[in-house]
């Protein structure tokens, strides 16, 4: 089982298209489950699920509810969810009363072994107890960065909390919202990729096609499969899924 954890300490980069795109892709021929960790619980809107866990994320965590009745099937083959809701609030809370407060995500996660081949962990933006955990239980964390003056300090930022987890995690950071009109935008794509060896040559552009993920609910793989932006997020999960 491969575990993918999307991740930025900066909120608006594009993370929840990243999840959703990267676990479409992977579904194409995997068993793949996207947790949504993030309250606001983006990702299990897009994917048009019921959001409401039974007894809330607490009995989940400590398994008094199976998994299986937690996990929600998508319109899409092979694809399922594990959705949040408003008790996701309280993990942080959860997790730091626990006797390994950064091992909890791992350890649920172990309980799917042999049902699933790639787990995607959508992480809350910042740093946070939730984003310790879903980096301890990662294999690889996937960062999104905008062509800004902050996208190396959030880069940074994400390199930190791997560290901290003292786990041979691999990091993959990829340029989200790019508009080649913008010579500050060019001048990241050039020099990131060539100066960072974290950072892919995967550049996602700032397009409608990606905006309208909100409006029609669903991968953009599925309803712009021809897009720009699904064929880089298909080369990005290739470079997630070798590893």
């Amino acid at each position: 089982m491969r575990v993918v954890a999307v991740y930025s300490t900066k909120g608006g980069v594009g993370k929840t298209t990243a999840a959703v795109s990267l676990a479409y892709e992977a579904a194409r021929d995997s068993r793949v489950l996207l947790w949504d960790l993030d309250p606001q619980g983006a990702t299990t809107f897009l994917l048009q699920v019921k959001p409401k866990l039974r007894a809330g994320v607490d009995a989940l965590m400590k398994g008094k509810t199976p998994l299986h009745r937690a996990i929600r099937a998508t319109a899409y083959e092979r694809l399922d969810v594990l959705p949040a809701d408003d008790s996701y609030r309280e993990l942080e809370h959860l997790f730091d009363a626990a006797k390994k407060p950064t091992h909890q995500i791992a350890q649920v996660i172990g309980r799917m072994a042999g049902d699933y081949d790639v787990v995607v962990l959508d992480c809350p933006p910042g740093s946070s107890l939730v984003a310790e955990n879903a980096v301890y239980a990662a294999d690889v964390v996937v960062v999104p960065l905008v062509p800004s003056p902050l996208s190396l300090r959030s880069l940074d930022q994400v390199l930190g909390v791997v560290a901290e987890s003292k786990r041979p995690v691999e990091v993959v950071g990829f340029l989200s919202m790019v508009d080649r009109r913008k010579s500050a935008h060019r001048a990241a794509v050039e020099q990131l990729a060539a100066h960072r060896l974290e950072v892919s040559d995967v550049v996602v552009p700032a397009s409608v096609v990606v905006e309208r993920m909100g409006y029609e609910l669903a991968p953009i793989g599925a309803y712009a499969p021809r897009s720009d932006a699904a064929a880089a997020y298909r080369d990005l999960w290739t470079r997630v899924r070798a590893g």
